[in-house]
């Protein structure tokens, strides 16, 4: 009997250790593909990730001396998303940190002037208003200067705002300018900027907040009737609509004394978006810009497909046959009580008359083509005489108010199609009292 060779045991033991490692080498591999897979040996908790820097700035080892750093100023900060910049200046402000913002803005937007009002503000703390400290204003040039808003808490109009003016270079946004709120005993200004940017926020503030009085100011009365304006409150009043948070002012042309904005807004839950023109001119020097034109089309096409449905028709700006704009309200089929919507609208209209007893309107009843000639002139006499009862339980002179009904003889739609069939959305249009501002 030959002894059994051990050769072959060898082999078999190989064999093994080589497809242990193979194995191994393939869980590694797939590990490092997929970081899902669960470690083949316990590991340490990873280290918090820190938040990222703005490339240029590093935090000093100890507080720094304000005036050695202003003394000796740099050019600032430069960041590839001036959110971010902008936020760091916020929270250096409210943190005290006086160093640290003059280091974040930089000795080009620091005249002496500027920093020793600084230096003042910051010598009491601040607080910016909470939610919406920090808010974009617009684009001063298209893609390339862009304004920026610290509001601070218990903002007044005109008087409690810091703005940053930011230029982007080589893909990076750096700040060019700093205006600060006026000192005690200095006036408030109607606009804080007598540039066109900044002519065009003040009115849309003015307008968010429903001050008629105060974006009035803003227009040229030749091109821009009250009853735009008014027009604007509304919608932005009953669709809830508020400036876009991100390029909420953009800009589409810029000429010598003309300039055209493209204003973004959003719903309340930021769901839905619209837009609307705003064109400015300058008028002869020492004159301020003005807003020349307003475009509201598409504004008011997406606020009519979202209030869409119903016997309602809504639109509250319609051309005067006269010349000019003019609200309406609107009416249920032979009806002459007013809606909810109406009454939200006619808000508006008895803060502007009551705010100058010298205003008049003219309150023109309409109604559509079904029913007789002396039903109609009844029925849209009617839904003048409504309004004007509202306006003056809410404590409008009687005086300020004049009404008269027009039956079916002014249609803004076809009361019938082409075909001679009924057009019942041409008869929701023409129900409906239309308020003539004779300003």
């Amino acid at each position: 009997m030959h002894p059994r060779s051990k050769l072959p045991y060898f082999f078999l033991g190989l064999a093994a250790l080589l497809a242990t490692s193979a194995v191994v080498m393939l869980a590694t591999r797939l590990r490092v593909k997929n970081p899902e897979l669960p470690p083949a040996v316990p590991t340490q908790a990873a280290e918090p990730v820190a938040p990222p820097k703005i490339e240029g700035l590093t935090e000093p080892a100890k507080p720094e001396d304000p005036d050695k750093v202003l003394a000796d100023l740099g050019i600032g900060v430069a960041a590839a998303d001036p959110a971010v910049l902008v936020s760091q200046i916020a929270t250096a402000l409210e943190a005290g940190d006086l160093a640290k913002v003059a280091r974040l803005i930089g000795k080009d937007a620091l005249d002496p002037e500027t920093t020793a009002k600084l230096k003042l503000m910051a010598s009491t703390p601040l607080r910016l208003r909470q939610p919406d400290g920090v808010r974009e204003v617009g684009e001063l040039e298209l893609n390339a200067r862009s304004r920026w808003a610290l509001e601070l808490d218990g903002a007044q109009p005109g008087r409690d705002s810091i703005f940053l003016d930011l230029r982007r270079l080589n893909g990076r946004w750096a700040v060019e300018r700093l205006t600060l709120p006026p000192g005690p005993g200095e006036p408030i200004p109607k606009a804080v900027f007598a540039d066109s940017l900044g002519v065009a926020d003040a009115f849309l503030q003015a307008v968010l907040r429903q001050d008629f009085e105060f974006a009035r100011d803003f227009v040229d009365p030749a091109t821009v009737s009250d009853a735009k304006i008014a027009g604007l409150c509304i919608l932005f009043e009953e669709g809830e609509y508020r400036m876009r948070k991100t390029k909420p002012l953009r800009s589409m042309f810029q000429r010598e004394d003309t300039v055209g904005y493209l204003a973004n807004v959003e719903t309340k839950d930021g769901k839905q978006s619209a837009q609307f023109g705003i064109n400015m001119i300058q008028p002869p020097t020492p004159s301020n810009w003005i807003v020349s034109e307003i475009n509201l089309n598409q504004l008011l096409a997406d606020y009519a497909r979202r209030v869409a449905g119903g016997d309602i028709y809504y639109s509250p700006l319609v051309k005067n046959p006269a010349g000019g704009d003019t609200l309406a309200l609107y009416f249920e089929f032979d009806e002459d009580e007013m809606n909810p919507r109406t009454r939200r609208q006619l808000e508006i209209v008895t803060m502007i008359l009551k705010a100058d007893p010298g205003k008049k309107i003219t309150l023109s009843g309409h109604t559509d083509a079904l029913g007789t000639e002396d039903y109609n002139n009844s029925l849209s006499t009617r839904r003048a005489d409504v309004v004007r009862d509202y306006l003056s339980k809410a404590g409008v002179s009687p005086s300020q108010i004049v009404t008269v009904g027009k039956g079916a003889s002014q249609p803004r739609r076809p009361n019938i199609t082409e075909s001679g069939m009924d057009n019942p959305e041409g008869r929701r249009a023409n129900r409906r009292t239309e308020i003539y501002l004779d300003f």
